[in-house]
């Protein structure tokens, strides 16, 4: 047995002595130390926070907190150690001073995160920082630090480089990729809770159980790598990851509502006190939208989120790499400001050929942002010690994750306000009129 399986909270996962239950029927073993943390300020906010927010407008008992997922994250790090603690090679780079600093960075991994942050954070306004970037500062004010002193033989300083994958040590590389890699802890647990909760089973039918025992090292052993026993389960985990992205993340309704939110705070960004928006609880967030956007060219959007009646805008078009490759390679990843400026100009052209008085707020370009999605390559090692990229060895993973990932889950799309639903798109060059737009914006 290694110094790893002596860390306390290895030991609680089969002590069972004292445990908190969290959907799916899973047990996460609580120690002393952890339930410190838990207590904690920055942790008991994950609460109130939604994980994935506007979804619920779509799938509604997809109501999970960031509270839920990181006790799930911290108890997948978990699973990972124990499987790990039986490989010599880990064990010559992972200390149990490295393990203890993988948990509870696990467990922390998503403190900064405010209300609707990813979807405000893929805008890439100058106003908005990165929730890392945040988390430590939340963490820094707060009681976690002393706990760290106390009980752990590393600070805050260390946690915040391994959350921010800043590190050239070949050990905290090798934390870093189990903690955000290919197959790392966060996904095991957002794909299979998002999926639980939103009703849908796109994200549970891959055998977590074989992956994790398929775990392994790189030759580098700086990441991590599967054997060729678990290359089915990580097939299954990356046709996972891209269902739920095209039928749950990158929902047309789901991107219709995240298109409102987006436009709203960019018409408010000026007015916005930021730094409350960064403290608030999901509910005021919104009474801070509310209040915010009154009087404003925003005020339809947000009440038509938030208010008593929900109204989303309709989908007039979409374009995707496949079938129209020139048109969402001219939309995809520009800056939020472009598009907003695209937007009013695509209301302009499409006035023209329709002759109704359309408005520049009646349309919305929502296209995949600047940030690109990780890409699934991990090593695979056969039975002779030899390793290739699973993208060489699996053609299920080299069609889904070795092209851009991006491009096929995500489009580009227009959405106008509910008042044009009735538009005759069907006599309507769509293609032409985006092409007319996009030739005005660049011409701006």
């Amino acid at each position: 047995m290694s110094e790893l399986h002596s860390i306390p909270e290895i030991i609680a996962l089969d002590s069972r002595e004292s445990l908190i239950r969290i959907p799916g029927e899973q047990d996460v073993p609580i120690t002393p130390r952890i339930r410190q943390l838990i207590d904690s300020r920055p942790f008991q906010r994950l609460n109130s926070i939604s994980q994935l927010g506007l979804v619920s407008l779509v799938y509604p008992g997809a109501t999970h907190t960031r509270f839920e997922h990181s006790l799930g994250v911290y108890r997948m790090s978990l699973m990972f150690l124990k499987r790990l603690a039986t490989n010599p090679r880990f064990l010559a780079k992972i200390t149990p001073h490295h393990a203890e600093l993988l948990i509870v960075s696990a467990l922390l991994h998503d403190v900064g995160h405010w209300p609707y942050c990813h979807p405000i954070e893929d805008m890439q306004l100058d106003e908005v920082p990165d929730h890392e970037s945040l988390a430590i500062q939340r963490l820094q004010h707060s009681t976690v630090p002393d706990i760290l002193q106390q009980h752990f033989t590393f600070d805050l300083d260390d946690v915040s480089q391994l959350l921010a994958g800043d590190t050239t040590d070949p050990a905290t590389q090798l934390l870093s990729s189990v903690l955000s890699g290919p197959a790392d802890v966060d996904k095991m647990d957002y794909l299979y809770r998002d999926s639980l909760h939103a009703g849908v089973p796109y994200g549970m039918h891959y055998d977590r159980g074989r992956l994790i025992g398929s775990l392994c090292l790189d030759p580098s052993s700086t990441s991590l790598a599967i054997t060729e026993k678990g290359v089915t389960a990580a097939e299954l985990m990356v046709f996972a990851r891209y269902v739920m992205f095209s039928e749950v993340y990158w929902h047309h309704a789901v991107r219709s509502a995240t298109a409102m939110l987006q436009r709203s705070v960019y018409l408010l960004r000026t007015q916005l006190d930021f730094e409350k928006v960064f403290a608030a609880t999901e509910i005021e967030f919104q009474q801070i939208m509310r209040q915010a956007s009154a009087g404003t060219a925003a005020e339809n959007l947000i009440e038509s989120l938030f208010g008593e009646q929900r109204c989303l805008f309709k989908r007039l078009a979409q374009f995707t790499i496949l079938e129209n490759r020139d048109l969402f390679e001219r939309v995809s990843r520009r800056k939020y400001g472009w598009l907003v400026k695209c937007a009013g100009n695509f209301s302009q052209v499409l006035k023209a050929a329709t002759g109704l008085p359309l408005s520049a707020e009646d349309i919305l370009i929502d296209a995949p942002p600047v940030g690109l999605e990780v890409q699934f390559q991990i090593p695979v090692r056969d039975r002779f010690g030899n390793y290739r990229m699973i993208g060489d060895v699996s053609p299920v993973v080299h069609t889904l994750a070795t092209e851009q990932f991006d491009n096929y889950v995500k489009r580009v799309r227009i959405f106008v306000h509910p008042k044009w639903s009735s538009l005759n798109s069907s006599s309507l060059d769509l293609r032409d009129l985006l092409d007319q737009a996009i030739r005005l914006t660049e011409s701006d």
